[in-house]
């Protein structure tokens, strides 16, 4: 006979977010406790469809394992989700919803502005587009 030991929501989204495909980087995100009034700049070394790993200098009061969180991503915007684990100055966060690793990675470019001494030079008679 097999022994079914009993998992919470929080241990199952955990272990999936481990075993999810998962972007290694450095970038940084800012973080909403409930009810809290401030947002919280945190590094984000890990991110997957469902979840992040996060560095925090320091403690942050309210933060607790369970407590719902909002993350600001880059590319994506404010994202809701849980702490499923806190550790030294790390902490996971389980999304409420799959979020694009690939679109958070992408630099936002946007278009120079070119000095008006230049951009006569692409009017000229000897101007060709690539």
């Amino acid at each position: 006979m097999e022994s079914h030991e009993h998992t919470s929501v929080d241990e199952e989204v955990a272990a999936l977010s481990r075993s999810a495909d998962r972007d290694s980087l450095f970038m940084q995100a800012r973080l909403q406790l409930a009810g809290a009034p401030d947002t919280v700049l945190v590094r984000v070394r890990n991110l997957s469809a469902g979840g992040m790993l996060a560095e925090v200098q320091g403690r942050i009061r309210g933060l607790e394992q369970g407590g719902a969180v909002e993350v600001d991503l880059r590319n994506i915007g404010p994202v809701p989700g849980r702490i499923v684990w806190i550790g030294d100055g790390k902490f996971g966060v389980a999304f409420d919803r799959p979020v694009d690793p690939q679109a958070v990675r992408r630099q936002v470019v946007r278009k120079m502005e070119v000095p008006p001494h230049i951009s006569a030079l692409n009017r000229g008679p000897f101007y060709r587009p690539r």
